[in-house]
């Protein structure tokens, strides 16, 4: 383990260890449920628990019941692949890696269980349910080491496998830069999921830069190109489309997210996310 990654940790570990404090004792409250029967909607019930399958079926609303477990299984899925190679502050791998670290540790610091996965379009690797700072600290090792140069990642079919692979009710979070058509509907009928997007400013609004040659980091394809300003208008406007599809996509899954870029720092904005004060 380098001194940077070490930096890291320790940095991340004092976040969760030591300013949780007071009236924010844990980083997240997810649902610790297991499916126990439907029943008819009554004012007061959380809305979020319509099934609404069943409610356009019967044209009456139905909610689900659950049974409340003693911990959670939280989730940090971590989508890698060579668009993570990239950032004009650090590179996104990093902070994806920071945010693994973030959520394993507030796994640990609440006596849940946490299991770390990464997913590529070639693989999916899952390391056992946790409740140790070690393995933590060796998941965390292995997103921020991974060689991400000519890897490909699939935001389509890498989630279905992981539903296949996930059997317990989780707080999952799907970590990864979202560059890609993604489809988590499988995933947010089973688990509450909640994506953590994770950019570089630049790439959504990037400068004119003249004549420049560029390398897909997933694939090592070449383009020798001038990108002016019109380019960059261009470029823009392709991102814009599909970050509207993207948050089209989280919304109609009642999927919560947050985008995170290179410059800002994960905790306080995870920290926001649930509600917490800093």
């Amino acid at each position: 383990m380098d001194r940077r990654l070490k930096a890291l940790l320790i940095k991340t570990k004092r976040q969760v260890f030591s300013e949780m404090i007071g009236n924010n004792p844990s980083l997240f409250h997810g649902e610790g449920y297991d499916f126990s029967e439907l029943r008819e909607y009554q004012v007061g019930d959380d809305i979020r628990k319509i099934d609404w399958t069943i409610t356009a079926k019967l044209q009456t609303p139905y909610v689900k019941l659950f049974h409340e477990e003693r911990e959670l299984s939280i989730v940090a899925a971590c989508m890698m692949g060579g668009s993570l190679f990239f950032g004009t502050h650090r590179i996104k791998q990093e902070v994806v890696a920071e945010i693994a670290a973030i959520l394993g540790y507030s796994a640990i610091r609440n006596g849940d269980l946490f299991t770390g996965v990464t997913i590529t379009a070639d693989e999916l690797e899952s390391d056992r349910p946790t409740k140790r700072l070690f393995g933590v600290n060796r998941f965390v090792e292995r997103v921020d080491g991974m060689r991400l140069i000519g890897r490909k990642t699939d935001y389509e079919e890498g989630p279905k496998r992981l539903f296949r692979r996930l059997r317990r009710r989780s707080l999952l979070f799907v970590i990864g830069d979202f560059l890609q058509p993604v489809d988590l509907a499988l995933l947010s009928k089973r688990h509450e999921v909640i994506a953590l997007i994770v950019r570089d400013r630049f790439e959504e609004r990037p400068m004119p830069m003249g004549q420049v040659h560029l390398v897909d980091p997933e694939t090592g394809a070449t383009l020798q190109t001038h990108f002016n300003r019109k380019s960059a208008v261009k470029y823009r406007a392709q991102i814009i489309a599909s970050d509207q599809a993207l948050f089209r996509h989280l919304h109609k899954h009642r999927i919560r997210f947050v985008k995170i870029y290179t410059d800002e720092e994960p905790f306080g904005k995870l920290v926001k996310l649930f509600g917490g004060r800093r």
